[in-house]
């Protein structure tokens, strides 16, 4: 497949996102600039609080942003309706959760064609058949969430966020729930749909291992963009998350 990686399926220029919590503001994002090119894998890192949910949250426009602004594709989000926000999501967009965030009165494949049904589109019988061997499920379409393991059930909502053939996935801890062996299966998958059907994904994740399926480390501190690298390997990313850690704690002794 011939992957225009040049092309930037998101960009967010100079993202700034503050909370009023309190007397004191909080500023969550501080002045960002990132682009995602379509057919790669982004891990953005950080610490508690680093921003790394905000800009996830902003750049797929469920938060807006304080100020700055966010393109999907052409389309710059910041002017846009929460009707046409919402429009957009559901064509343009796909999610996958830590929680898995399931209809469990609903069987796999109504889980999976959900984002169609709810955006009025005829679903594409052949990609849909595509995606659900892609993910393991097609013996399992009948049966319901709850008679699921917590890999197959991501799975499902990963199946759930390709349905649309959404420009990007944007993925929030899509393996903290997950054992060591399922959670490894769940990042090979991911790994695949970039590789094979040239989607953008943009994980947020705590696990440098789970970074390390990525191309592309995007590490946040305070805010701000610490650390923009191309895959730099488990160990590597641990060691920069822990020189991050003791920089803010001599920071906050000094």
């Amino acid at each position: 497949m011939n992957i225009q990686r040049d092309e930037a399926v998101v960009r967010v220029e100079q993202l700034t996102r503050i909370y009023q919590t309190g007397e004191q503001p909080v500023t969550a994002l501080n002045d960002v600039n990132a682009t995602f090119q379509r057919g790669t894998f982004t891990a953005i890192m950080g610490p508690s609080g680093s921003g790394k949910s905000t800009l996830l949250q902003a750049a797929a426009g469920l938060d807006r942003p304080t100020s700055g602004k966010v393109w999907v594709g052409d389309t710059e989000l910041s002017q846009m309706s929460e009707t046409k926000l919402t429009k957009l999501r559901r064509t343009r967009i796909g999610f996958v959760f830590q929680a898995f965030n399931l209809i469990g009165a609903l069987t796999v494949e109504e889980n999976i064609l959900l984002p169609l049904r709810l955006a009025g589109i005829r679903p594409d019988r052949a990609w849909i058949a595509e995606v659900v061997e892609r993910v393991g499920l097609r013996d399992r379409l009948w049966h319901r969430p709850a008679a699921l393991s917590g890999g197959q059930q991501q799975r499902v909502a990963i199946a759930r966020a390709l349905a649309t053939r959404p420009e990007v996935i944007f993925c929030d801890e899509p393996t903290g729930a997950l054992d060591t062996q399922t959670a490894a299966d769940v990042l090979t998958l991911l790994r695949s749909v970039v590789d094979i059907h040239a989607q953008t994904v943009i994980m947020v994740t705590h696990d440098p291992v789970a970074a390390s399926y990525a191309d592309r480390v995007v590490v946040l501190a305070d805010g701000r963009i610490r650390q923009d690298m191309p895959q730099p390997g488990a160990e590597r990313i641990a060691e920069h998350l822990a020189a991050l850690g003791r920089n803010r704690l001599v920071a906050q002794e000094a």
